[in-house]
C-alpha cells in the first residue's frame, strides 16, 4: 500500500519552528511521506524535524523551483528532489508556470502554515483542486484567506488527518 503524501505549505523566508517542529514528526510518526517545495523557512524547519525521527518510512520530498531559483533549493532535509522548469511562485503562484500546482495535485492532504502570497496561492489551489486543506497556526495569521478549516492546535491537526484516512 502507498504512504499518504502529506503537503506542506508555508513561508520560504520564516521558519515557524514553534509549528514546523511538531507538525513534522507528527507526519513522519504517522509513516506518511513528506512533500514541500524544498526550500528554507517553514519547508526546511518541517523537513528537518520529519528526517530527525528515527525508524520512520516515509522520504522528505521537495518539489524544486525552476533553474533561476535563488539559492537554497533543495534544503538539505530534502532526500527527494523533484526537479521542475517552472519558474513562478509568490504573487505567481496561481499562473500554470508555478510548480504550486505540482505541490498541491501531489498531496493527499495540504497543511498549510503561516507564509506569503506564494503560501496563499497554494491554499487557493488546494481548494480549487478539491484537496483537504488545514490552516494551522494562530488565525490571526489567516486573517484574510480563503475559507479553509482552521487549527491552532496539533490535536487539532492529528484529528484531521486521522479523519482523512491517515492513522496514527
Amino acid at each position: 500500500m502507498a504512504l499518504a503524501i502529506v503537503g506542506v505549505m508555508g513561508s520560504g523566508i520564516e521558519p515557524h519552528v514553534e509549528l514546523a517542529a511538531p507538525l513534522g514528526r507528527l507526519i513522519a510518526a504517522r509513516g506518511c511521506h513528506l512533500l514541500t517545495g524544498g526550500g528554507g523557512g517553514v519547508m526546511a524547519s518541517v523537513s528537518e524535524a520529519f528526517v530527525a525521527v528515527e525508524r520512520r518510512t516515509g522520504r522528505s520530498i521537495g518539489v524544486l523551483p525552476g533553474p533561476d531559483a535563488r539559492p537554497g533549493y533543495p534544503n538539505p532535509f530534502v532526500e527527494i528532489p523533484i526537479r521542475t522548469h517552472l519558474p513562478l511562485s509568490g504573487a505567481m503562484g496561481r499562473d500554470a508556470r508555478s510548480r504550486n500546482h505540482v505541490n498541491v495535485l501531489s498531496s493527499d492532504v495540504v497543511i498549510a502554515l503561516p507564509g506569503g502570497e506564494g503560501t496563499r496561492a497554494e491554499v487557493e489551489l488546494a481548494l480549487r483542486y478539491a484537496r483537504p486543506v488545514l490552516l494551522h497556526g494562530p488565525r490571526a495569521a489567516f486573517w484574510e484567506w480563503p475559507r479553509a478549516e482552521h487549527a491552532e492546535t496539533l490535536d487539532h491537526v492529528a484529528r484531521f488527518l486521522a479523519e482523512r484516512g491517515i492513522p496514527e
